[in-house]
């Protein structure tokens, strides 16, 4: 398995958050966990990218077992990650904020810095301005584009449809789906919009207290029945 969870558990100064979570996520593909408001997802995103410890449990990678390396180490290995509420460089123009993302996959040295300029052309003509004066919606471009450019071959975004436009949501959806399809990146996020979730998905997970609760395909979510047993506050 391309990546996978098993039993992990994890949360904030001893309080319990992550409880026995197990995913599996298949190369190549598009997976999306939704849920309520609260049920943990940040914090299972932010466990799998190591920025929170794994108290029990393990994560692989590729067949490797990377549950005591830190955020660093698995950027470097090729795992990116474009967090809630972007995380840019307010006062660094688009291109250095770009740049910074250079410094990380080390196991892969073909950068994508042109490429995502291609993918955000709207990046390529703001590139000389300051990443704190764009919209909320080229800032997601931006933290999207920088988590690219170490060409990561596992990318794991946290709500990137948050606080952004509906033209620039779709926006975002186009290039996810091109670069799986293009570049066969494997993408696992996480999302409140289920219309986004289902315009980009293959397959995806529902979280509720803390864990995985259940696997569906996307046209599950079509289902009144569903929608109210899972989504539903």
């Amino acid at each position: 398995m391309f990546f996978s969870l098993n039993g992990v558990c994890s949360g904030y100064d001893h309080v319990p958050i992550i409880r026995e979570a197990k995913l599996e996520i298949p190369q190549g593909k598009i997976n999306v966990i939704l849920g309520r408001n609260g049920v943990g997802k940040t914090t299972l995103m932010k466990t799998i990218m190591g920025i929170l410890p794994c108290t029990k449990g393990n994560i692989l990678f590729q067949n490797h077992d990377i549950t005591k390396f830190n955020a660093s180490s698995r950027a470097q290995i090729g795992i990116g990650y474009v967090p809630q509420g972007r995380g840019i460089f307010p006062r660094l123009t688009v291109e250095e904020n770009l740049q910074m993302g250079e410094l990380i996959n080390n196991k892969n040295p073909n950068k994508l810095f042109d490429q995502v300029y291609n993918y955000f052309p709207r990046l390529a003509e703001r590139k000389k301005q300051n990443g704190g004066t764009l919209s909320g919606g080229e800032q997601q471009m931006l933290a999207i584009g920088r988590a690219l450019v170490g060409n990561p071959e596992f990318l794991i975004l946290d709500e990137p449809s948050e606080g952004v436009q509906p033209n620039i949501v779709k926006e975002i959806g186009e290039v996810l789906v091109s670069l799986n399809q293009e570049r066969g990146l494997t993408i696992l996020l996480v999302e409140q919009n289920i219309d986004f979730a289902m315009g980009v998905a293959s397959d995806c997970f529902i979280m509720d207290k803390g864990t995985i609760v259940v696997q569906l395909v996307k046209n599950d979510l079509l289902k009144e029945e569903v929608m109210k047993k899972y989504l539903a506050i």
